[in-house]
């Protein structure tokens, strides 16, 4: 017996029952009255270390794990609200941030939740230097200085210094991003491994990287009991909450990639939400009156990245002209209908400066024009790494066909989200099709991933869209980062519209649409309901009749 099975065994009957069909997809039985199954394509989870985690199903994962100082507010995404911090002031100059901590707050190992738990959560986050590090060293955190800049005055007080006069909602809102959520020291500090000190390894520990990787220690409504990878997600509810309670005692994210599948199960009362249903299967349970479905507009954009490595990819006619080879008519009444909205911008409506600028339509002549005066006029082959999911490898295809009728030849090279993500975040793709999700609700989030990329070397830290696709733009960075220091709205709000039709005009993105969220549930479920993000998607608040 695998370690996993003999964790599921530990889970009791009813839950490893329902758990042990994830080896008979075709047996069903009602889940268990204590437990939730969702059915969920969770094949891009890499790590459940928050300080490692840059995934959109570890983002769900980690935000009913783990609480960081403030979250986003799911009522009125405007608003950023206390989480494990009671309240917080800023100093006159805008470069520090103290928060004070509720009291009496507890991990769930029932270690007591101090300021030096946050201070260590930032130093680790900043010294482990994984991908979503940038949210924090954009602040002038370094791993030299760390200790000194995110520090506790004393066990229930957080002192944060950052290096310029941000906007304060700017900085608020990176503070809700996974990377800054809080870990119990006593418990990763316990199980760090010694690392030698290299060039690339400044630090001789791991923080605990290893452990966290699959292990948990963090105080949200749910604890992590184990994860397997391409099979399922375990959690239980956390006693130590300081908030509400679980309504039920565990939660079973069940690794479930196609559609059909979800919604087979759905109906037979296998699982009881469905995650990645497709229109037409969303269209199947309507009718089924044992079976409800929700929806909500995510923050999150669907694109396709050029690699700017590749010579012809380079060339700016050729990103034009591939502008016009996407059907995005055609894509948005089929493969989309219903689970998501055309939107050619890099920031998701409902986010300050957001625009609804849709310019580009099917034009294959128009296109071969631009690749006429490219000097490529009979085409060129060129790859595009996919994930094995929908709607990504059916917008691969048909994006596949236009391409055809100008004379470009697309291979598309399938893979599941782990393999393809890593391969693109190395530069190693020429054409890449994914999503880009909010880290936090704040136009930065997104503009400084599809416009910023202060080195682009292969050694460049800041691993942003930008640069994984070697767009090198220092102009387009400068105005970046000069938004993040403008208090006013208005004219934040222009220079993010500015941004916007630069991307469009000329960056190495085809950005297809926004993505509407949308699950399919048992109707035995109360209290289900989707957030504007996907770490607002929280699973406590659910019951069973």
């Amino acid at each position: 017996m695998n370690a996993f099975n003999r964790s599921l065994r530990l889970l009791g009957t009813s839950a490893a029952l329902s758990v042990m069909m994830l080896s008979a997809p075709q047996a069903f039985a009602a889940t268990p009255a204590d437990t939730l199954v969702v059915g969920f394509a969770i094949d891009d989870i890499i790590s459940l270390d928050p300080g490692e985690a840059f995934e959109l199903s570890t983002a769900e994962v980690t935000a009913n794990t783990y609480e960081k100082l403030v979250t986003l507010d799911p009522n009125d995404t405007s608003k950023v609200v206390g989480q494990l911090a009671e309240s917080w002031k800023i100093s006159d100059d805008g470069l520090t941030y103290t928060f004070k901590l509720k009291p009496n707050l507890k991990f769930a190992s029932g270690n007591p939740i101090t300021a030096e738990d946050v201070a260590y959560s930032f130093e680790r986050a900043v010294k482990l230097d994984k991908s979503p590090a940038f949210l924090l060293t954009q602040f002038g955190l370094k791993g030299d200085n760390v200790a000194e800049k995110a520090k506790a005055a004393d066990a229930s007080t957080f002192v944060l210094t950052v290096d310029k006069p941000y906007a304060p909602s700017f900085v608020l809102n990176v503070l809700t991003a996974t990377v800054a959520s809080v870990v119990d020291k006593k418990v990763v500090a316990a199980k760090a491994k010694p690392v030698t000190v290299t060039a690339e390894a400044k630090w001789d520990n791991d923080f605990g990287n290893e452990f966290l990787k699959t292990g948990y220690a963090g105080s949200g409504p749910f604890k992590v009991l184990t994860w397997k990878a391409n099979e399922a997600v375990v959690l239980e509810a956390n006693p130590n909450f300081q908030g509400e309670k679980p309504k039920l005692k565990r939660v079973i994210y069940r690794y479930m990639k196609e559609s059909a599948s979800q919604r087979l199960a759905l109906e037979n009362g296998d699982i009881d939400i469905a995650r990645n249903l497709e229109p037409n299967d969303l269209k199947a349970i309507a009718s089924k009156s044992t079976l409800a479905q929700t929806s909500a507009p995510k923050g999150t954009v669907y694109y396709i990245g050029l690699n700017q490595k590749n010579p012809n990819l380079a060339k700016p006619e050729v990103v034009e002209a591939f502008k016009y080879l996407m059907d995005y008519d055609a894509i948005g009444a089929t493969l989309i209908n219903g689970i998501g909205k055309i939107h050619q911008t890099f920031l998701p409506e409902g986010q300050l400066g957001a625009s609804s600028e849709n310019p580009y339509k099917l034009d294959v002549a128009k296109a071969k024009e631009l690749l006429a005066k490219a000097g490529l006029k009979d085409g060129f082959k060129v790859t595009m790494d996919v994930r094995n999911t929908q709607p990504v490898t059916g917008i691969a295809e048909a994006y596949q066909q236009t391409l055809a009728q100008a004379g470009v030849k697309l291979e598309i090279i399938p893979g599941d989200g782990k393999q393809t993500l890593t391969k693109y975040r190395a530069r190693q793709h020429d054409m890449y099709i994914g999503q880009w999700g909010s880290d936090y609700f704040d136009p930065n989030s997104n503009a400084e991933t599809f416009t910023a990329n202060p080195d682009n070397s292969d050694a460049g830290k800041n691993k942003t869209l930008a640069w994984r696709n070697a767009w090198d733009v220092p102009e387009l960075t400068k105005q970046t980062q000069a938004a993040l220091l403008e208090k006013d709205s208005a004219k934040r709000a222009e220079i993010y519209q500015k941004l916007q039709k630069e991307v469009l005009a000329k960056g190495p993105f085809v950005i297809i649409f926004q993505q509407v969220e949308v699950a399919g549930y048992s109707a035995k479920l109360k209290g289900f309901k989707l957030g504007p993000s996907f770490d607002t998607n929280f699973v406590y608040t659910i019951s069973k009749d």
